[in-house]
């Protein structure tokens, strides 16, 4: 049994995710205390049960300590088993993060699956649907996973009440590792601003505010469709697309914001993604990588990608990775001309 402490490094939910993941991955009992003790509000949140409740379902596990506040968990897993899933958070909690935790279980497993999950899609600290469709899937599927998301319903905070369906086409052959040094050429950027239930100007006001700030032309300006009963939100996304990687950038609108400020928050991420070499951002950075580690430990051969920055929360999860698999990662900052970066090497062969 692998034993955890959910206090390490940025002592959030990203460790008992990843832990459960590679447990059902690996077939090792996980043992973890001090869940989420760095967060406000410590122990499983109704989003975090749910992860844990998906796993269980997914390879058929022994579990203690599962109930909401918990702070202490065993995990004991059996076989993964694909199949055809639901699972619902059941308030604006983000069921992107429940799919960030069975989905490495079933891109390894010896049939398609697919899941429907329901509750916040668009979530200020998760990864947001329209994230994982054109930054994170096309990697996977460099990897050879197939990952093809349809997105239901829109699920804003505070609200939630989204629904996203995932279709998962195992990697059959094992995971292929890959290099992801560069962006390459810039192919597309656009923004969308969603505002359902909200008067036209917000959306509008942001739009016009993006085009100030990057130039932008009018057909790089699109307001998102969204249904009015989804709303009232707020949120603006811009995205780049280059020849080898593709990265979106988010703000939501808040009471008390305007859209002007809505618009400044996403550019200046943008901005400072723009202004580095690495090919990916940190959000970006720290989804890579578990899926290329698992490619590295199946095949013995390295993988390695370069990011802007290299957070703590990244750091967190390749130290719990480290935990369950042969595989180490090397970090170290380069630069050059063309911006600062960080580039990191999965290795074969633990520390």
């Amino acid at each position: 049994m692998i034993e955890l402490d959910g206090s390490q490094g940025e002592g959030g939910g990203q460790i008992l995710r990843t832990a459960l993941a590679l447990s059902m991955c690996t077939g090792v009992p996980l043992r973890i205390v001090d869940i989420r003790a760095k967060r406000p509000k410590p122990g499983l949140m109704r989003q975090h049960l749910t992860c844990v409740l998906a796993a269980q379902e997914v390879c058929g596990a022994t579990v203690i300590g599962a109930e909401l506040g918990s702070r202490t968990l065993e995990f004991r897993p059996g076989q993964v088993h694909a199949g055809d899933y639901r699972f619902a958070v059941g308030t604006a909690g983000s069921c992107t993060l429940v799919l960030q935790t069975v989905l490495p279980a079933l891109m390894l497993a010896d049939a398609p699956s697919r899941l429907q999950l329901s509750g916040g899609t668009h979530n200020p600290m998760a990864p947001p649907f329209h994230f994982l469709e054109r930054s994170f899937a096309p990697l996977l599927r460099r990897a050879g996973v197939g990952l093809d998301l349809t997105l239901r319903r829109h699920g804003f905070f505070p609200a939630g009440g989204g629904e996203l369906e995932a279709i998962i086409t195992p990697a059959i052959e094992g995971l292929d590792p890959f290099e992801l040094l560069e962006r390459g050429a810039a192919v597309e950027a656009y923004a969308e601003a969603l505002a359902p239930a909200l008067p036209r100007g917000v959306a509008e006001r942001e739009l016009e505010t993006v085009a100030q700030l990057t130039g932008w032309a009018e057909p790089q300006l699109r307001l998102g469709q969204a249904r009015q009963n989804e709303g009232p939100a707020n949120a603006l996304m811009l995205t780049l697309v280059h020849e080898q990687v593709a990265e979106v950038f988010i703000a939501f609108g808040e009471r008390g914001v305007s859209s002007e400020e809505v618009a400044h928050t996403a550019v200046i991420e943008m901005r400072a993604y723009e202004a580095s070499a690495g090919a990916v951002g940190p959000h970006l950075a720290d989804q890579l990588a578990l899926p290329l580690a698992l490619a590295v430990a199946g095949s013995g051969r390295p993988a390695a990608y370069t990011c802007t920055e290299l957070t703590e929360h990244s750091r967190t999860n390749f130290a719990v990775i480290e935990r369950f698999l042969d595989v180490r990662f090397d970090t170290r900052l380069e630069v050059s001309r063309a911006g600062n970066a960080w580039r990191v090497d999965v290795l074969p062969g633990g520390r």
